[in-house]
This record gives structure tokens, sequence and C-alpha cells, in this order.
């Protein structure tokens, strides 16, 4: 008889446990219908070319077929002297039959105590526009499974450098953070 009383207690205190955890849990108390959709996060920064001496700098190659390939700091104004938060890389084919090459990717890094992580920008519809309007495919660290929109637009620069600087602004949208799956 006891064994039995003892399987009861034990199944009617379960049973209060769960029903306990799922009033009083954090995540029961968010509601939905609230916020529908997840909010964005907006960015703003620049890719200009590093700073660097002017007995160092090499001119970049430029073949026919116009692969476009950099390494650029990333600031958060618009003057060369901004502070770097982090760099700019890729790897653009921009004729049409590469449209959906995947090496047309920007990698964006970044290095700060805010945003410690990369994005990654496809880049297929590349046009010689002063504005381009991509897609943000994915990130690391902060800007894990990231997506959104990337602007990039040439500046107008008073200087007659021949690598232009341009302002980028950011629309991310990022998943449920709360679903995480621990590692």
């Amino acid at each position: 008889m006891l064994p039995r009383f003892i399987f009861c207690f034990a199944v009617v205190l379960a049973i209060l446990v769960v029903v306990l955890l799922a009033l009083l849990s954090p995540v029961s108390h968010k509601s939905s219908s609230k916020n529908p959709s997840r909010p964005w996060v907006a960015l703003s920064m620049y890719i200009q070319q590093p700073r660097i001496s002017s007995s160092s700098i090499q001119p970049v190659a430029q073949s026919d077929a116009g692969a476009f390939i950099f390494h650029r700091a990333l600031t958060e104004g618009p003057e060369n002297t901004s502070r770097v938060v982090g760099k700019a890389q890729g790897f653009i084919i921009p004729l049409q039959h590469f449209a959906n090459s995947a090496f047309n990717v920007i990698y964006l890094t970044f290095e700060t105590p805010e945003f410690n992580g990369s994005l990654s920008v496809e880049a297929k519809h590349v046009e010689d526009e002063d504005r381009q309007e991509l897609t943000v495919v994915g990130g690391t660290g902060y800007f894990a499974f990231a997506r959104g929109f990337a602007v990039f637009m040439q500046t107008k620069s008073q200087s007659s450098v021949a690598d232009p600087a341009y302002h980028v602004k950011l629309q991310l949208r990022f998943p449920n953070r709360s679903q995480t799956i621990p590692g």
C-alpha cells in the first residue's frame, strides 16, 4: 500500500510542478499579439579606404572581366579619421552570367563592444549605380541568423580619391532569440 501512495504522491507533485511552471514562467507573460512582427534594427556606417601611408598604397588591378576585390575599413562617420568599427571584404563579378554566383558576397565584420560579429550581404544584382539595394543573408556573433536589407550609396566626396567611400544603411531582423538552442 505504501508504494502506491508514494507513486500517486509523486504523480500529483509532478503535475503540480508542471502547472506552476507553466503559469509562473516569464515566457508565458509575453503576448505574441502585442508585437506580431519582430522589430527591425537599423545601423548606419561607412566603407572607406583603410588609413595607410601613401607610400604603401598599391593600385588595384582591374581585369577586363570586371571582377571587384576589396578590403576596406568600416567607420562610424563619413570622415576617413572616424572611429573604425570593423572591416568590409568582398569579391564581386558584376557580369550578368555571374549574377547568381556564390562568390558575389560582401562580408561586414564588426569589432566593437556593442556589436561583435559579421554579416553576409548577397550582391546578386550589382549595377554601376550610386545606390545599391542588397540582401542580408546571415551573420555570426551578435548578428547570428540576421536577415534584412543593406543599402549602399556612394558618398559625394570633395577629394579626388580614386576609391570612393560608401554609406551603408542596414535594416536587420533577427529570429526569436528566446528559443536559443543550448550549445
